[in-house]
């Protein structure tokens, strides 16, 4: 089935339509800048904006960055508090008048990856991080999906949350070297270690496409692999979980 799946992020909001019986994407990525208020109905916009722009009426899979239950924003994430109580769905599909489905972000591109990527096949607690403005976490456990793991969430030392001392944003704020930051990545992977135990972790995201540039700076015991699709696994992901439901 032909999907329209959309992976919205703290920096920008991605959409392509998606072969979900393969996996494969059908069309380019097209990404436009998150907003930089952050707010729902300038984010709604932009979803409606990625759905004209291919020109589809179809049912949208959507990866939301934050904790989502039953179509609810539970969490504002990195975005902004305005968000917290939203139902997204209904927000989604009156600016797009389509059917919508939201997963969280991490989750979404875990799914991805359990099906056609990294996490084919494995069995036991499959972790997948996204890195990214934060540290998005998805957990399978026996191919099933544990939803709303959201390990970026830990405090840290001083910080509210370790991604805001461990993401991709952090990195480029603070201008840190692939070494120093992957100091700072292999801690929160030592406690996704101590605290999930997990058998496997994928590591996906934007970042995940310079693997090879800090992966020899990863010291945890657990295997782990870089995702397969990269940082088109929250589409995939995303569009999956429109017919999944």
């Amino acid at each position: 089935m032909e999907v329209l799946g959309i992976d919205i992020g703290g920096s920008g909001i991605k959409g392509a339509l998606v072969n979900t019986q393969t996996g494969a994407m059908l069309t380019d990525r097209f990404r436009i800048l998150t907003p930089s208020s952050r707010k729902p109905e300038e984010m709604a916009e932009v979803v409606a904006q990625i759905a004209k722009h291919f020109d589809y009426s179809g049912p949208i899979g959507v990866g939301f960055p934050s904790i989502v239950k039953k179509g609810i924003c539970k969490s504002k994430g990195n975005l902004h508090k305005s968000w917290v109580g939203v139902n997204i769905i209904g927000l989604f599909e009156r600016h797009t008048g389509a059917k919508v489905f939201v997963n969280n972000d991490a989750d979404a591109a875990a799914t991805a990856e359990m099906a056609f990527g990294a996490g084919k096949d494995k069995k036991g607690l499959v972790m997948m991080v996204t890195i990214g403005t934060g540290l998005g976490s998805g957990a399978f456990l026996d191919g099933k999906l544990i939803p709303n793991f959201e390990l970026g969430q830990i405090p840290y030392k001083s910080y509210d949350k370790i991604e805001l001392w461990a993401s991709a944003a952090a990195k480029e704020k603070e201008m840190l070297s692939f070494k120093r930051w992957a100091k700072r990545f292999n801690t929160f992977l030592e406690y996704v270690e101590i605290i999930c135990a997990p058998d496997l972790i994928i590591v996906g995201g934007g970042t995940s496409k310079d693997w090879e540039r800090f992966s020899e700076h990863i010291s945890i015991e657990t295997p782990i692999l870089p995702a397969e699709f990269l940082n088109q696994a929250g589409i995939i992901g995303a569009a999956m979980g429109a017919v999944q439901k």
